[in-house]
């Protein structure tokens, strides 16, 4: 009897790991929907910047407005002895997109702050998620809390936030190939999608850094907008373009 059982059993073995659909260890049949890449549109998204100073806010000795484009700047005998923000007043958006255009000088340090609150008692200035930018690019893409949590995710890291500080739990590539996609002394687009506890920067087509925030504590889930000149040497920033895209 031995042997008989030896092949049922088998039998029973080999039935248990065949799927008696295909589906879902094999594709279903007929044709297939795959991912596509998406066409270069701002459907849906709506200019909050119009070439001129119009619902944006911030101290007159660092910012302007020249041929349609917005400029921080900060001269020698000028210099700041703190961070200065103009900031959009049209609203405090909570899920959104982002798209903004950006050129810094070679020692301009700047960023573009959402989800963020004015610090009581003081004039420009802001706390809360900051897209950085620098003109060394170490630090252009990252996820920097200004007046908060500070480093939330480097550039290529996709982090876990909760009560205790960030995790890094992925990697989107090293800082320095990620680097490669920066345009130096020219043009750039920003791409922030926020949507909840979800926070991405995406930085001429290539993601920079992801945050997962569930510190419910410090998170903020809607704010300001505003764009930063910061304390250091002379520097300038160049803004030429905010879409702003609402998310249900």
């Amino acid at each position: 009897m031995r042997p008989i059982l030896a092949v049922t059993l088998t039998a029973a073995i080999a039935s248990s790991q065949t799927p008696t659909q295909p589906y879902p260890f094999a594709p279903p049949p007929g044709p297939q929907t795959y991912p596509h890449p998406l066409a270069d549109s701002n459907e849906g998204f709506q200019p909050i910047f119009d070439g001129t100073l119009k619902n944006w806010d911030g101290d007159p000795q660092y910012w302007r407005v020249e041929n349609h484009i917005l400029i921080g700047e900060v001269i020698p005998n000028n210099l700041l002895k703190q961070n200065s923000f103009l900031i959009w007043r049209g609203g405090t958006p909570k899920d959104f997109e982002l798209k903004v255009d950006f050129r810094i000088s070679d020692h301009g340090n700047s960023g573009i702050n959402y989800r963020s609150i004015e610090i009581p008692g003081t004039k420009w200035l802001l706390r809360g998620y900051q897209a950085d930018i620098d003109g060394a690019d170490k630090y252009t893409g990252q996820n920097y809390e200004e007046r908060g949590r500070t480093f939330l995710a480097m550039r290529g890291q996709l982090t876990h936030v909760d009560a205790t500080g960030p995790t890094v739990i992925a990697s989107l590539g090293s800082s320095d190939d990620l680097k490669a996609f920066i345009h130096s002394n020219d043009w750039n687009q920003y791409h922030l999608i926020v949507r909840g506890n979800l926070l991405i920067h995406i930085l001429n087509g290539h993601i920079m850094s992801e945050v997962i925030d569930d510190d419910t504590a410090n998170r903020k889930l809607e704010g300001l907008i505003g764009v930063q000149v910061h304390v250091g040497p002379p520097m300038k920033i160049e803004y030429r373009t905010f879409l702003l895209k609402p998310l249900p």
